[in-house]
């Protein structure tokens, strides 16, 4: 028995919650989709004591929650998470389904739309829904180099993941309201085929790219791989981030967690520190949401310097040495 409304639905992940959003940005997002198709915007949550969660993503703009809380469901299991989630499809019939394009959604995703035998876009930045009230699920194609328009014209549910920082969350509402489904354990669990034997968290020495207030961002003009490191001096001064564009990527002086850009991870700090950077439209349009942006470059008239608040036409590795110097004199006195 399907739902008397359509819906679309946003998989939970609460797991590593305070460094990831991503679920709060998907509910954000799909609460700007339902209204263009008149749906409801439903999450799924499975694990033990999750009434924290259901909690949360009711106040960031959840209206439907369907909730398995069971001892059996403390710690993730592939297959059981499948198979709860595939019979949850299978009698609901949502429209759409989100899933975060984390370590975790890359597993769990392509396993689950195989078992519904529908269809998933990867590592989506931009979701809409079109003229045909179809899913337009926007994706990087050949390296980051196009990007491709996508829609599941007959399979159901459209299904996509979606990169963490694409979207902004809804500010927390603690009076909002949600529906809430406790779904019973089914008695048809598969058997696990891989036991747990201990667990241990280990927390994350820096904060993510994507929440950082502040970011110094470097491309090629910073001269070499050598060179290039001093900026992560000036971000730990700073209290902030370090971020590349796609060729200093690919030349190994930084690693692919700090790739900036259309196709890759989408910024929003209060300051941008740019260091050698002419501003190609890839790595730009990851960072239009930048409060102030500093740009150090040699070329006056790079797009970049364009872009900025405060331009300084230098050389980069030269500016960022003499910022280092100076705040490390600054916090010595």
């Amino acid at each position: 028995m399907g739902e008397g409304k359509r819906s679309i639905w946003v998989f939970g992940d609460y797991r590593n919650y305070f460094q990831n959003r991503v679920t709060l940005q998907l509910i954000s997002r799909a609460s700007d989709l339902a209204k263009a198709i008149d749906a409801t915007v439903c999450v799924t949550v499975f694990g033990h004591g999750v009434d924290e969660w259901v909690w949360e993503y009711t106040c960031h703009g959840a209206r439907k929650i369907y909730v398995c809380d069971h001892e059996k469901l403390k710690f993730y299991s592939n297959d059981i998470y499948l198979h709860l989630m595939e019979k949850l499809v299978r009698e609901h019939r949502p429209e759409i389904l989100l899933v975060g394009a984390t370590a975790f959604g890359r597993e769990f995703a392509p396993r689950l739309a195989k078992r519904l035998k529908t269809g998933l876009t990867a590592d989506c930045i931009g979701l809409d829904i079109g003229e045909d009230g179809l899913l337009v699920q926007t994706a990087p194609a050949f390296g980051g180099n196009m990007l491709t328009k996508i829609v599941t014209p007959v399979k159901r549910p459209q299904m996509a993941t979606v990169r963490p920082g694409t979207f902004q969350e809804i500010p927390h509402d603690n009076d909002a309201v949600a529906e809430i489904v406790r779904v019973p354990l089914p008695d048809d669990l598969p058997e696990d085929r891989v036991t747990l034997v201990s667990s241990v968290r280990q927390p994350e020495r820096v904060q993510k790219l994507e929440d950082a207030a502040v970011v110094v961002c470097g491309g090629r003009g910073m001269g070499s791989r050598k060179k290039f490191r001093n900026l992560y001096e000036l971000a730990r001064i700073l209290g902030g981030e370090v971020g590349a564009t796609r060729p200093v990527v690919y030349s190994k002086w930084a690693d692919e967690e700090a790739l900036v850009g259309q196709a890759d991870k989408h910024i929003s700090p209060r300051v941008l520190i740019s260091f050698g950077i002419s501003g190609a439209i890839q790595h730009t349009a990851g960072i239009r949401d930048a409060g102030f942006i500093i740009a150090v470059n040699k070329n006056p008239h790079a797009t970049m310097m364009k872009m900025a608040d405060v331009a300084i036409v230098a050389d980069a590795n030269q500016v960022c040495t003499a910022l280092i110097k100076e705040l490390r004199k600054r916090i010595r006195s």
